[in-house]
């Protein structure tokens, strides 16, 4: 026999009144995802530039560290210095690393409309893209 539910759910509000917890609009958290994803890359350009050194990869990580103050509302990223370790296999795979960031970064970029970071991931993508292909020639 079923018995009707005399109380009020736990999970429903009254029209009208606003929960105890902040909400962001869209805009906001693909501006927090897009920075999320530009800080990424960022860190793996700094690697490679520790590795690689090359005045591209500065201009880069100079052009991404301002990209991502920008979405942080000037809260500059957090950078640390890396050493160089292993550089050939490694290399490599940052390339690939730094390639697949950047594609998401411009999804992003792209559904919020940001010109600016849209054009610079793309470049990113195709300036790794170009530093892999000497190596993904060789190794076939």
């Amino acid at each position: 026999m079923y018995e009707a539910i005399r109380s009020k759910s736990v999970h429903s509000t009254a029209a009208g009144t606003t929960s105890d917890f902040p909400h962001r609009s869209r805009e906001e958290e693909l501006d927090i995802q897009l920075a999320g994803h530009l800080a990424a890359l960022l860190a793996v350009t700094d690697e490679l530039r520790a590795l690689a050194p090359a005045a591209d990869l500065d201009a880069a990580a100079g052009r991404l560290a301002e990209q991502v103050t920008r979405l942080r509302a000037g809260r500059a990223p957090v950078r640390m210095p890396v050493t160089a370790a292993h550089p050939e296999p490694h290399l490599a795979a940052l390339h690939r690393r730094a390639h697949t960031l950047a594609g998401r970064a411009l999804v992003v970029a792209a559904s919020r409309a940001d010109t600016a970071a849209a054009i610079l991931t793309a470049e990113r993508m195709d300036a790794h893209t170009a530093a892999l292909e000497p190596r993904e020639l060789a190794a076939h």
